[in-house]
């Protein structure tokens, strides 16, 4: 089982890597290619909502096909959407392969997820899942902190060459350590899809799982395409300032992953999505405030713990949607999730237009917080299980 969390955290960490890798550095993008800001913050779009798209495909050819067989063969075209993402002539061919890496990275991180729910008994599922997010949020903050530096001294194209190299390493070790792992397959249809999403939506807590999650990309990963604009007035200057504050969100979610047992035992499920919204709606509201960009750095950090909270009890809740259709489950729980993020840059693009930064980052704050407090009232009521306190 730790061999196969570990190649499970490795093609999280590759799926990440490439996710994340865009955000810094859309300022560098943009004058290259010869857009804006706006325009260049759309190919973050460009990889979202194709993953989420493709969810409603994968989920149920994973259940079909089997897990590991999904994972390897997304690892696989993942690797040729980022090298394309490479060498891609213009704005609109970076952003088709984009599109192609997007969509196929959808096929990584739901499966693994669904695969540990599988295999692992539910009282300690919180915690597998939790070590497997380490490698994900480890992806994150590679991406973000090399991305940064990278890019102002090789240029974005090197980025992305070395994200399709490493992707290209993961692929070859999930194929080599994956190959033995046995799954029951059966037949794909139309018909077995339909019942497989019946089966998770008849499960009452399912939309609330999914609207929570759909809200969290939307609100909490809305904004990071626009870091880079808001640091320049707390005195930043370049794509490595960036870099480093989008990477210590992911800090925020490395210091969560080493004490997720002691609050789970101390606080429960809810306890954690109250204190997770809260503390991700506060540092958003602080980073409206005039302080200097490191400042702004530790209250990312601060934001990526307290989304870690609240969306690891929510990756927790999906694995029990449906036993019969978990790749299903979690194929709908990331779609609703990265939906929320690929919307989100549209959303708060026009509103930075229109109101500014600052106003931005308050409303977002306002919200995150509403969030984490009004969905344990709209879940807990409904859910099927628990993790009580007393566990941890």
């Amino acid at each position: 089982m730790r061999l196969l969390i570990l190649i499970l955290g490795l093609a999280g960490f590759a799926s990440a890597f490439s996710l994340r890798a865009t955000d810094p550095m859309l300022t560098v993008i943009a004058a290259d290619l010869g857009v804006g800001v706006a325009e260049a913050a759309l190919l973050s779009s460009a990889y979202t909502l194709p993953y989420a798209a493709m969810q409603l495909i994968l989920g149920p050819v994973g259940d079909a096909i089997g897990k590991t067989r999904l994972i390897r063969l997304s690892l696989v075209i993942l690797t040729i959407g980022v090298a394309l993402s490479s060498i891609g002539s213009g704005y609109y061919g970076v952003m088709a392969a984009r599109v192609l890496a997007g969509a196929f990275a959808g096929g990584i991180i739901p499966a693994s997820m669904a695969l540990i729910g599988d295999r692992v008994d539910y009282t300690e599922r919180q915690f597998a899942i939790s070590r497997f997010l380490l490698a994900v949020i480890l992806g994150q903050m590679s991406g973000s902190a090399v991305a940064g530096a990278l890019a102002e001294v090789a240029g974005w194209r090197a980025v992305f060459g070395l994200a399709a190299g490493t992707t290209g390493i993961i692929a070859l070790i999930a194929m080599i350590g994956l190959h033995r792992e046995r799954e029951a397959r059966h037949p794909l249809s139309l018909a077995d899809a339909r019942r497989r999403y019946a089966s998770v939506l008849a499960n009452p807590t399912s939309v609330w799982v999914f609207a929570t999650v759909a809200a969290e990309g939307l609100l909490i990963f809305g904004v990071f395409p626009f870091v880079a604009p808001m640091l320049a007035k707390h005195g930043a200057t370049g794509a490595f300032e960036a870099g480093v504050t989008i990477a210590a969100f992911a800090i925020g979610g490395v210091f969560y992953s080493v004490v997720v047992r002691r609050l789970l035992g101390r606080l429960g499920q809810w306890g954690m999505m109250r204190i997770g919204g809260l503390l991700g709606g506060a540092a958003y509201l602080a980073m409206a405030m005039p302080v200097p960009w490191p400042v702004v750095s530790v209250l990312f950090l601060v934001a990526g713990f307290g989304f870690y909270m609240l969306h690891n009890t929510m990756q927790t809740q999906a694995t029990e949607l449906s036993a019969t259709a978990r790749g299903s489950a979690l194929a709908l729980f990331a779609s609703s999730f990265f939906l929320g993020q690929g919307m989100g840059p549209v959303l708060y693009g026009a509103v930075a237009a229109q109101a500014g930064l600052n106003v931005l980052f308050l409303g977002a704050g306002v919200l995150i917080a509403a969030l984490g407090i009004g969905a344990v009232g709209l879940i807990r009521g409904r859910t099927r299980t628990d993790i009580p306190k007393s566990c941890g």
